[in-house]
């Protein structure tokens, strides 16, 4: 019996054993199941939101505002792009029809189309929607779109400039037989033609054929600084270009989207745009920052430029003495470190812009090592969502891989026969199998023939997709907590991503943070430090790259920016013509150049309706600031304890209000 009671006292305490067990379990797949719920509702997002949706009220990350704020002495600043004088809207009658073809990918389209409209106003003449060749070759794109409005809102574009420009969609039914039959005279002109061009030349063969043609190739058709006389014109450039090109409504729907996803997890967005284009590193000579066959193929677009009158160069250049002129873009892993010195987290959620970046995924490799959210279009977007977008297009003839043909036993003999004189080679080993991506695309031609092909079908079409990629990240770049650009200012003449999104970042929110960074001085620093850059910098170092970086946010960067930027592309730096000043306690110095024009500080005094808005803005975020529990204005956990003021005392760094935050191995000499 005694045997008996304890069979059943043990069999009890494996029965509770069990349940415990069996809770626990529930328990973690309860928990697990609540992680893949959320996961389940962002499978596409490439960063974590489970931090901040599971942790601990105390434990969330919080916004730091010396790294994510606006920068104070900029916050003045205001959009204004209205006329200031007499403007009167556009008669009727015009002196003509202007229809235009332009060549290139999205900041050429974007730049001439301004530029465009500018010279329509200047000649009083109808502006026919011009063609966007990108699309327009590539053949079999979705029907629902024309090559304007693949990219762009037709219907917005032509009601938000009915004040300022006559724009149609298409010539006369009695004008478009003869513009086949080639009967009116087409123009190529300068990327930087000047007004007086346009008036003296193009202006009496309008007013005579009515009609005139403009092919434009070098992302604009006027200089890009007019006279002060012409501050109007400028003002039109920028209502061009912030008001009136919207991206259809599609391209705004999932751009907008994007934005949202990427704020869900609660955290400010830094935008990064690498500028890694196979033809602005050919242009500079940059081939030797890739290996293998990247910098083959760089080298073989700087010989067609050369041939084509494009560049007047040699053809092999030292690309460290380049890259350290700034001539080159920063790479990702220069990029990352500089955000790390700022004080950044390897949390921080970073967007990587640009649908090209030449060298691919492995180039990113070094940045997303150092912070995990680093994320792109195709990690926010859901395939379908992409394929939406696109539109239903036809499918493209197939063209099947064609191996190699084998050879026989007779030509393997032949060829061993002549293989030169004795002794002889080891004969080659077994041919491996001849892989399908070795034969097609760059990879093909580059190894077996010195002639770059014509663009396939494919790669047309894949060019015409880029100007929607490009959009998307246009928007989320622009809507950015903050901007870091790779490379800009690039002296070339045409523009780039980066300083359209600059520009129109300034043009909207002045004081919002915009990197303008020199990267000659950041390249600089890079070679005090070049051979142990990747484990350790001292602090003197990170103390030099927040000064320089602090500076490039407020009125260094905006001064370096208009004396380097804005004379190849206004777009870039539309100050002082486009925004007015709020008038504060801080008068803001002004700067001129050697020409007698603003560098900073000759906007104009915003009116009164818009002092009165600011005024009201201004008082109920302080009503909201007052009401607080002190939660709405946190920190990021490591993000910018070391940070510098960049807007106090006129954007100079305030090194002794900085906290000594020592590295692991802080040499007490720095």
């Amino acid at each position: 019996m005694v045997f008996i009671s304890k069979i059943k006292w043990i069999a009890l305490f494996v029965l509770i054993l069990s349940t415990v067990s069996l809770v626990v379990h529930l328990s973690i797949t309860r928990l697990s199941g609540a992680y893949s719920m959320q996961s389940t509702l962002m499978p596409f997002n490439g960063f974590d939101f489970t931090a901040s949706i599971f942790a601990p009220q105390s434990d969330r990350f919080v916004i730091n505002k010396k790294l994510w704020g606006p920068v104070k002495s900029l916050k003045s600043l205001q959009p204004y792009a209205n006329p200031r004088s007499n403007y009167p809207v556009p008669s009727e009658r015009t002196n003509g029809y202007i229809y235009a073809k332009i060549f290139g990918g999205f900041e050429k389209i974007r730049s001439t189309i301004c530029d465009l409209v500018t010279i329509s106003r200047l000649l009083n003449a109808t502006l026919v929607i011009p063609e966007i060749q990108e699309s327009l070759q590539s053949k079999h794109i979705s029907y629902k779109f024309k090559s304007f409005s693949y990219l762009y809102d037709e219907d917005q574009f032509i009601a938000s400039l009915k004040n300022d420009v006559n724009i149609v969609k298409s010539l006369p039914e009695n004008l478009k037989a003869a513009r086949r039959r080639n009967e009116f005279r087409t123009y190529k002109p300068k990327r930087f033609a000047s007004p007086n061009f346009y008036v003296k030349e193009i202006l009496p063969a309008l007013k005579k054929s009515k009609v005139i043609g403009l092919l434009l190739h070098d992302g604009g058709c006027l200089q890009s600084i007019l006279p002060p006389s012409m501050f109007e014109f400028q003002r039109l450039r920028c209502r061009v270009a912030f008001h009136a090109l919207k991206f259809r409504r599609e391209i705004q729907m999932v751009g907008q989207l994007m934005v949202q996803r990427l704020r869900a997890s609660g955290q400010p967005i830094l935008a990064f745009h690498p500028g890694l284009v196979r033809n602005i590193l050919a242009y500079h000579g940059c081939a030797e920052l890739f290996q293998d066959v990247h910098a083959e193929l760089i080298q073989y677009r700087r010989a067609q430029m050369i041939k084509q009158g494009i560049l007047n160069g040699e053809l092999r250049v030292d690309s460290q003495i380049l890259r350290d002129n700034g001539s080159c873009p920063l790479m990702p892993e220069e990029v990352g470190l500089l955000l790390q010195a700022m004080g950044y987290s390897n949390r921080t959620v970073i967007y990587v812009a640009g649908s090209e970046t030449f060298g691919g995924q492995r180039v990113l490799i070094p940045l997303r090592a150092m912070f995990s959210n680093t994320v792109d279009r195709t990690r926010v977007c859901t395939k379908q969502e992409l394929s939406d977008l696109v539109g239903p297009e036809t499918p493209l003839p197939l063209n099947p891989f064609q191996p190699p043909p084998t050879k026989s036993e007779e030509q393997l003999k032949e060829k061993w026969n002549m293989a030169g004189p004795r002794p002889r080679p080891l004969p080659p080993p077994p041919d491996r199998p001849t892989y399908r991506h070795e034969k097609e695309g760059w990879y093909g031609w580059i190894t077996e023939s010195d002639t770059e092909p014509d663009p396939s079908p494919v790669d047309l079409r894949m060019q015409a997709h880029r100007l929607l990629w490009d959009a998307l990240d246009y928007i989320v770049s622009v809507e950015a907590d903050a901007f870091f650009p790779g490379f800009h200012n690039d002296g070339s003449g045409w523009p780039d991503f980066s300083s359209l999104v600059m520009g129109q970042r300034l043009y909207e929110s002045a004081s919002s943070k915009t990197y303008r960074p020199d990267r000659r001085v950041l390249e600089e620093f890079f070679n005090i430090t070049r051979d142990n850059m990747y484990y350790h910098h001292n602090y003197s170092w990170k103390l030099s790259v927040r000064e320089h970086l602090n500076k490039s946010l407020s009125e260094d960067g905006l001064i370096r920016q208009s004396l380097l930027s804005k004379p190849t592309t206004f777009l870039s730096h539309p100050l002082p013509e486009c925004s007015c000043r709020i008038p504060s306690a801080e008068v803001p110095k002004q700067v001129k150049g050697n020409d007698g024009r603003f560098l900073y500080g000759g906007e104009d005094e915003c009116p009164i309706w818009m002092k009165h808005s600011q005024e009201e803005t201004h008082l109920e975020s302080a009503m909201a600031g007052d009401g607080s529990n002190g939660n709405t204005e946190l920190e990021f956990e490591n993000d910018g304890v070391e940070e510098q003021e960049s807007d106090d005392n006129a954007g100079k760094s305030s090194l002794t209000q900085l906290h000594m935050d020592q590295d692991d191995e802080w040499d007490p000499n720095d």
